[in-house]
């Protein structure tokens, strides 16, 4: 009988980890049969959808809220479903808030349950590690340092690696990548990503801004890329700009960051997977963050986080490896030194290089495919065979 397995995924990046799964799963196994909520890779990579990915992709507190009846109903529908006719093993790709408790009802009815990305529990709320463990059989990480936090929590954790780290080349041209995007090749490019979210933007957008009109009064010869994750996103900076960069040369493109980064020789950029990317090309960066005064209070107040360190690239590194700038740090002055202080110290510049270089080989370890055989041994453990 051919292998049944069911993958939910919420939103983009997981629809991209659960197409590499399934094709890394058909490679041992032709016949295996995929359902679930899958986004278009997904669905390209032969997965059947009871539902498109889009359903459950929620954005902002507000709407979550608005819409928490449709997606109890949702995931209602789903447990009935799948209690029904069980698969042999149950997928749950990332998107924590709304897998957890469909994992916990499968997991008690006796169905093989791995959750692929680990939440960030070895930054904040510690105590989400058991609750894993109630609701899962297996973890798949993506970096290393994370199965540390279950193993104390004697849940099974399994390293698989980072998808990033193999899909991105471990040497990159900037001349390549600003012949592609139309842009000069001479001199200094300075990358600026201020975030993909609505709300990064209003957090960072007018400081981002700011240092790009304080650099270039201090370096006119400077040239700026501004890739633009969505037409809101444009909209809101190009607004910002007009405001507080002058007439500093700033390039905007639709999308397109990983060349944008590639192209640039230093990148200032917002908290989350850009810095990790740009590690990965081997770019130096700045990297600022930006909460809400009443999230600082509650994490402060209720001592929920427990690093010193928040961006991915000094978390691997386990040192102070590229700036960070939290909270009233961000200024534009401390955003514009922070870049120029890349440019004008040539030995910072080689040191960052190779720790960024061990950084990429650190996490290139052939994610689909160790997920792939994580998820059948897991199976096989259930059933016997997979």
């Amino acid at each position: 009988m051919a292998l049944k397995i069911f993958l939910l995924a919420g939103e983009a990046s997981g629809d991209k980890l659960g197409a590499g799964l399934i094709r890394a799963i058909r490679l041992e196994h032709p016949d295996a049969v995929f359902e679930g909520v899958a986004g278009p890779e997904m669905v390209a990579a032969g997965c059947t959808a009871w539902w498109p990915s889009e359903k459950l992709a929620v954005m902002g507190l507000s709407e979550v809220v608005a819409d928490l009846p449709r997606l109890l109903r949702l995931r209602r529908e789903l447990g009935r479903r799948l209690l029904a006719i069980p698969p042999d093993v149950f997928v749950g790709i990332d998107a924590p808030d709304f897998n957890l408790g469909l994992e916990r009802r499968l997991k008690r009815a006796g169905i093989p349950v791995v959750h692929y990305v680990s939440p960030s529990i070895w930054a904040w709320r510690p105590g989400r590690a058991r609750k894993m463990g109630r609701s899962v059989d297996r973890v798949l990480c993506l970096l290393p340092f994370e199965c540390a936090a279950y193993t104390e929590a004697r849940v099974d954790a399994v390293f698989v690696g980072h998808p990033l780290a193999d899909a991105i080349p471990m040497q990159t041209d900037a001349l390549v990548a600003r012949q592609m995007l139309g842009l000069e090749t001479e001199g200094t490019l300075v990358a600026v990503l201020p975030g993909s979210r609505v709300g990064e933007l209003r957090a960072l957008g007018e400081d981002f801004a700011a240092a790009i009109g304080w650099l270039h009064r201090r370096r006119p010869s400077l040239r700026f890329v501004a890739p633009m994750a969505s037409p809101a996103i444009r909209s809101m900076f190009t607004a910002a700009l007009a405001t507080h960069a002058g007439s500093a040369p700033v390039e905007l493109i639709d999308g397109r960051s990983l060349e944008a980064m590639s192209a640039a020789d230093v990148v200032l950029l917002a908290s989350g997977t850009a810095a990790l990317e740009a590690a990965l090309l081997k770019r130096p960066m700045v990297v600022a963050y930006r909460l809400s005064r009443i999230s600082q209070w509650l994490l402060e107040t209720f001592k929920l986080v427990r690093i010193d360190r928040f961006s991915l690239p000094n978390l691997l590194s386990g040192r102070d490896l590229v700036p960070e700038l939290l909270q009233t740090a961000v200024k534009p002055a401390a955003l514009g030194e922070a870049v120029l202080n890349w440019l004008d110290d040539r030995s910072r510049r080689e040191d960052a290089l190779a720790a960024f270089g061990d950084i990429h080989r650190q996490l290139r370890q052939g994610a689909d495919k160790r997920a792939a055989r994580a998820v059948l041994d897991c199976c096989a453990a259930a059933h016997g065979e997979c």
